[in-house]
């Protein structure tokens, strides 16, 4: 299937004949007897992932004091980012081949074994080791359980079942921080990693079963014996790596930096190329552009609000707390766009959304600045970051959608892994790219220390880049269909 118009027909004529028929609309919702267990397990895997994602960020600063590892706090972060992209590519290999439940299964075993060696390390690099298990786990736990949704809910549930995990991520982003950093102050900064692993366990019984009755094995048998594609797997460990040496050199603005760089571009490039749909660089009609848009928003939106709370407190002088809680109306928003992409009338308008949510994120980033002129107040950028989240919610859930109905079901799972890798590949270049351009213009911990803070021309290096990344995101929605 290549265009989208007559499925975007066929969803609407399914929604009318289901709000025609009561009794099916009944038996048949996220919630209903028959889909209710599958829904609660996954959508539970899903919020203790984002508690845990909106947590870890609380406790790390006093793990990475009382382990002595200061100096290798930003590796915790990119030792989980490198091992999921490859967790993700194994993943859609598995779940291609065998079914979902073993990559699930192994998921969230790696991900809970994770949280235990970094919860009980008392050195910085087996904590390190723990988020980079943890990492992989996680890789291998988000693409199977899109695998999950395209084999167990009909096409006209899955923008439902999307809608609740980005609703999954509302309390997290609220209340996460705020008990990580209780857990931390009152009980120890390791209960923060500890805590979950048990909690993994409830998710797991209730899932499992409906999982292995609905959307377990190969989608064809002759495929139950096919062993990996082993140039995927390579290609997946070229991306990990170079993506952790881009990392690597963009913490360290020294002339040798550039080195671990180019070894790390001359890795990663080819390795994308080989792993997303052809023609996504080029937002090629269809698949590859839903792709590389899963990526332009995830990356332009990530980048520009890792930069928000830094900039109020340096330049408005807010405390942290006050400036964390300057995004917290985002999660709610980010629900709510989610929730309206779901409705069944709004599938034949799901493109001009997309535009509307691209258009949102390219505004809410370019106002975000605004608040550097003293003259403007500071809540311009919680009411611009809650209209750029609904725009979010639009976008990400409905990329999620649209890559289902365009994948075959036997590719399902490559694909998946594709938009995830996007996603997370996104992240990484334009936060690296961002990062160096904030400490090239005077956001360097150097210029900070001599000039009392940042200075303005940094942050604004980093926001208007992004709105226009976004608005080139707008553009590329108008090429989703083929």
């Amino acid at each position: 299937m290549t265009a989208l118009e007559p499925r975007d027909a066929d969803v609407a004529t399914e929604a009318a004949e289901t709000d025609a028929d009561g009794r099916r609309a009944a038996d048949d919702g996220v919630l209903s007897r028959s889909y209710r267990a599958l829904s609660v397990g996954i959508v539970s895997v899903v919020l203790l992932i984002a508690f845990e994602a909106t947590a870890v960020g609380t406790a790390m600063p006093v793990a990475a004091r009382e382990l002595h590892g200061v100096g290798l706090y930003a590796f915790a972060f990119s030792g989980y980012f490198t091992t999921s992209l490859f967790g993700m590519v194994l993943s859609g290999q598995w779940s291609d081949r065998r079914g979902p439940l073993g990559p699930l299964g192994a998921g969230i075993a790696g991900f809970a074994a994770g949280l235990v060696i970094a919860g009980t390390a008392q050195v910085m690099w087996v904590f390190i080791l723990g988020r980079a298990v943890q990492g992989l786990g996680g890789g291998l736990v988000i693409v199977a359980l899109y695998v999950v949704v395209g084999r167990a809910y009909p096409e006209r549930l899955r923008p439902a079942i999307m809608a609740a995990f980005a609703a999954g991520w509302v309390v997290p982003s609220i209340v996460g921080p705020l008990a990580s950093g209780a857990i931390t102050e009152h009980l120890g900064w390791r209960w923060v990693f500890l805590g979950i692993p048990v909690l993994v366990v409830l998710p797991l019984a209730l899932a499992l079963p409906q999982i292995r009755r609905r959307a377990s094995g190969p989608v064809q048998a002759d495929r139950a014996a096919g062993s990996l594609d082993r140039r995927r797997i390579r290609l997946a460990l070229g991306i990990s790596l170079g993506a952790g040496l881009l990392q690597y050199a963009a913490q360290d603005l020294r002339p040798l930096a550039v080195l671990p760089a180019l070894a790390g571009a001359a890795l990663l490039v080819p390795a994308a190329l080989g792993l997303l749909p052809r023609g996504t660089y080029r937002a090629a009609r269809g698949l590859p552009s839903v792709v590389l848009l899963r990526g332009l928003s995830a990356g332009s939106f990530i980048a520009a609000e890792s930069f928000v709370p830094l900039m109020l407190v340096t330049q408005r002088g807010l405390s942290p707390m006050l400036a964390g809680f300057s995004l917290a109306s985002g999660g709610l928003t980010w629900a709510l766009g989610s929730f309206v992409q779901s409705r069944p009338r709004m599938a034949p308008y799901r493109e001009r959304l997309m535009t509307a949510g691209m258009l949102l994120v390219a505004a809410a980033v370019a106002t975000a600045p605004s608040v550097l002129v003293h003259a403007v107040p500071v809540w311009v950028v919680a009411v611009a970051w809650a209209f750029g989240s609904l725009g979010m919610g639009l976008v990400m859930s409905s990329t999620s959608v649209l890559l289902l109905r365009l994948s075959a079901p036997e590719e399902a799972g490559a694909n998946s892994a594709a938009l995830q890798i996007s996603d997370a590949l996104s992240n990484v270049v334009l936060l690296a790219a961002t990062g160096a351009a904030f400490a090239a213009l005077g956001g360097g911990s150097a210029a900070a220390a001599a000039g009392g803070g940042p200075r303005p021309l940094a942050f604004a290096a980093v926001f208007l880049p992004m709105a226009g990344v976004a608005l080139v995101g707008a553009w590329v929605t108008r090429r989703l269909r083929a």
